[in-house]
């Protein structure tokens, strides 16, 4: 094998000091997801007039329930048997290794899939608080999700976390961190498949406003997201062991349901019409 035609990838783990505190990539990466949905969501409430109060909420609504259903749904989905008896782990940054106690590891495993549900479930509770119209909220939030996985998806680059399957193509990349074989950048994949979702998104939007508050921009942002995710997880290296005599992993089965919820709401379900008419 002749390295030299493949990308050598192996970043710094930091990308700057302050003072003797370093920030890394992936910290990074999602602070910039924050920010720009954070922003994005913000500039929509006030274009159509929601009251700044109403939104101000709206940010610890998602973190949390983005944070607590990427954690449950890594614990629960892909390492069950370990979780379900340490059961202190799933909710504590930590890990108790033998002989050495308890040792701070942050969150290591998010799932995406997870971090969904619990966003639906947090918007829930959030409109159950501030009694805005449910789909209304769901589609504002939509439009601005793509642009969040994809500096989540770049922050797994960086973190060289997530990699692709071996390969020969011309542009596979050499995680150092992990071998010395080339594989496929299925991190880059996702985050440049999740860029442009977010700009067919925009383009969308401002072509088809009064869709908001339908449920559309919702069921688009399920459906592309989740019909790349289940085509490039053919491009990843299996997560877990017990994938690999899987037909379909654990990250394509958990999709089939959002792609299919994505549907549902594109095309105008009952459910999202009656509850896109409340107030």
């Amino acid at each position: 094998m002749n390295s030299l035609q493949y990308i050598l990838w192996n970043p710094p783990v930091e990308a700057f000091h302050i003072g003797g505190f370093g920030v890394r990539w992936y910290s990074l990466c999602w602070c910039l997801a924050l920010l720009s949905g954070y922003l994005l969501v913000q500039n929509l409430y006030k274009r159509q007039q929601i009251k700044e109060e109403l939104f101000e909420p709206l940010f610890l609504y998602c973190f949390v329930g983005i944070l607590a259903g990427a954690r449950l749904g890594h614990c629960l989905f892909y390492e069950p048997g370990y979780f379900l008896s340490h059961p202190l782990e799933m909710i504590l940054p930590m890990r108790n290794i033998p002989g050495r106690g308890w040792i701070f590891t942050g969150y290591e495993g998010l799932a995406s899939h997870g971090g969904t549900l619990g966003l639906m479930i947090a918007l829930w509770l959030y409109v159950k608080k501030t009694k805005l119209n449910i789909m209304r909220v769901l589609d504002n939030i939509a439009i601005a999700t793509p642009i969040c996985a994809f500096f989540i998806r770049m922050g797994n680059l960086m973190n060289s976390e997530i990699v692709g399957s071996p390969t020969s193509v011309p542009w596979a990349f050499i995680f150092q961190r992990i071998d010395m074989q080339p594989r496929h950048p299925g991190q880059l994949y996702e985050a440049l498949v999740y860029l442009l979702i977010f700009v067919v998104g925009l383009c969308l939007y401002k072509r088809r406003k009064t869709k908001v508050g339908t449920g559309f921009f919702f069921g688009y942002c399920l459906t592309t997201i989740f019909t790349a995710r289940f085509f490039i997880e053919y491009t990843k290296e299996v997560q877990e062991a017990f994938e690999a005599s899987m037909w379909l992993n654990m990250g394509q089965l958990l999709s089939i349901p959002f792609i299919l919820l994505g549907l549902y709401c594109m095309t105008g379900g009952k459910l999202c019409k009656k509850w896109g008419e409340r107030a």
